[in-house]
């Protein structure tokens, strides 16, 4: 079985005939969970930053994808799924309610390019927040690869934790147009309280 925020019959999941494998790409702001050990999990990533996180003892894990840092905001809930401290409470709280441990859970991090010269370094905030996110709650980091000057291709297989990355040439695509045109949204004002969920 599997489920998230993306379900089998959206754009971007497909299930080979000839494998039975299911491929679920994870675009900014979603995050999908399976323990399905033939699934993939697939993003490109620049600035931003995916956790795969999994439980190896309840074989399931997942994927989630954001954009900024910061916490959330009071627009809608699409808006506040580009946010990291959500993206990464939803993920977990996926694979929580779905049987596995939080003290089981360990995660691999990729993203976090530098991809817009001359302005604030979003992807090294992307990257120091889920790694600051991962050793506030506790969670082994096992691996990933973060920072750089390129975009990333990286396939994720939920069950094993086997991951795999592919470097974009910087030059040579336009999938990460949008983001270089995009400029950073100022954080959002915090008393210091922190709202679980």
């Amino acid at each position: 079985m599997t489920s998230g925020t993306i379900e089998h019959s959206r754009i971007g999941s497909v299930r080979s005939t000839a494998t039975g494998s299911l491929r679920v790409h994870v675009v900014q702001g979603e995050q999908f969970v399976s323990e399905d050990p033939e699934a993939v999990l697939t993003t490109l990533l620049g600035s931003c930053v995916a956790a795969c996180m999994r439980d190896p003892v309840a074989g399931i894990g997942g994927m989630n994808h954001f954009l900024l840092p910061g916490g959330r905001t009071q627009s809608a809930d699409t808006q506040a799924q580009r946010h990291g401290v959500h993206a990464m409470e939803l993920l977990v709280n996926a694979l929580l309610s779905r049987g596995a441990r939080r003290d089981r859970l360990e995660a691999k991090l990729f993203g976090g390019a530098r991809l817009i010269d001359g302005l604030t370094d979003v992807g090294r905030q992307n990257a120091e927040f889920a790694l600051r996110f991962l050793a506030d709650e506790g969670i082994r980091h096992v691996g990933g690869s973060l920072l750089g000057e390129h975009g990333r291709k990286v396939q994720f297989w939920p069950v094993s934790g086997r991951a795999r990355q592919s470097l974009m040439e910087r030059e040579n695509i336009q999938v990460f147009d949008a983001e270089r045109r995009t400029r950073p949204i100022p954080p959002v004002e915090s008393d210091g309280s922190v709202e679980l969920f």
